[in-house]
């Protein structure tokens, strides 16, 4: 009882905290930057591992400037999830910007559901949040539940307030397979690690063995939809585009794996480009061909 209660308290914190405007948010994004990179390090040995491991051509103090660049990006990342609680229509249509969402648009209008790849990549939340009401067809957004019941109700408020319908993983299947007679938009996660007992398929990552999460094609080929890549780039400090990329137009003629293979390369094409907006700190590499039952 008394966890929940500080945890009650920490969210009304951020909820009040989220009513500032941005260039306050943004100040506050500087001094935590300089707690979290200079005085705690927060994961910095992870960080500077992963970019180790993934940019091996690359020398010491290039890899030093993106792991700073990250950094601050995630601090960004930080308050601008925070104003997601509180953020209007309004400022959100200022903040990020839509491209090429035809791509999306025709496949439903004639019929088809669409599955749209994001990974973690710039700013998702923003961009989960501004699709919720792109297009007036049912959307359906797939999320990891946090531990924190608390805290997992609230963002989960706060992802579905334009909107979009959020389903968790383990529900995921069923709740799209409600729209498989009628058109709807589901956006999953390109790089969710997969757990260990669905650790089926491995690719080469940012020049490493990865498990891929499969949820993706395995939709796709089920609900026959298109998928398209949910393209995410920083223009600058607090504003985005979110380009929609035509990827797969009909799953079932693909290949095994070929799907996964054109989201995951997809992905990784982005990150090579500007690496620094990539979630670097997560632990993406804990688990190895080796170490599973493949």
């Amino acid at each position: 009882m008394i966890n929940k209660g500080f945890s009650y308290v920490g969210l009304y914190f951020l909820i009040l905290l989220s009513l500032l405007p941005f260039w306050m948010l943004y100040l506050l994004s500087d001094f935590i930057f300089v707690l979290i990179y200079y005085v705690f390090g927060y994961r910095r040995k992870v960080v500077e591992e992963n970019l180790r491991n993934s940019f091996p051509e690359k020398t010491a103090e290039e890899r030093r400037i993106i792991e700073r660049k990250f950094y601050r990006h995630l601090c960004d990342l930080i308050v601008e999830t925070v104003k997601m609680f509180t953020i209007s229509k309004k400022q959100l249509e200022r903040r990020i910007v839509g491209k090429d969402i035809y791509v999306a648009e025709d496949a439903l209008n004639s019929g088809r559901s669409v599955i749209g790849a994001v990974g973690h990549y710039g700013n998702w939340e923003i961009a989960n949040l501004r699709a919720s009401y792109e297009t007036d067809y049912p959307k359906i957004v797939v999320y990891k539940s946090l531990s924190n019941k608390v805290f997992d109700e609230a963002f989960r408020k706060m992802r579905s307030r334009f909107g979009a319908t959020l389903v968790s993983m383990p529900n995921a299947t069923r709740a799209m397979m409600e729209y498989r007679h009628k058109p709807a938009f589901n956006i999953l996660v390109s790089d969710q690690t997969p757990v260990k007992g669905d650790m089926n398929y491995f690719t080469e990552f940012l020049n490493q063995p990865t498990a891929v999460f499969l949820g993706i094609e395995k939709m796709a080929k089920l609900l026959n939809s298109v998928v398209i890549f949910c393209d995410i780039r920083k223009v600058k400090r607090g504003h985005y585009e979110c380009t929609f990329v035509p990827l797969i137009d009909e799953p079932k003629k693909t290949a095994q794996y070929e799907i996964t293979e054109a989201h995951v390369k997809y992905l990784e094409k982005v990150i090579i480009e500007e690496p620094e907006y990539w979630l670097w700190s997560h632990r993406r590499w804990k688990f190895k061909p080796e170490n599973t039952n493949q």
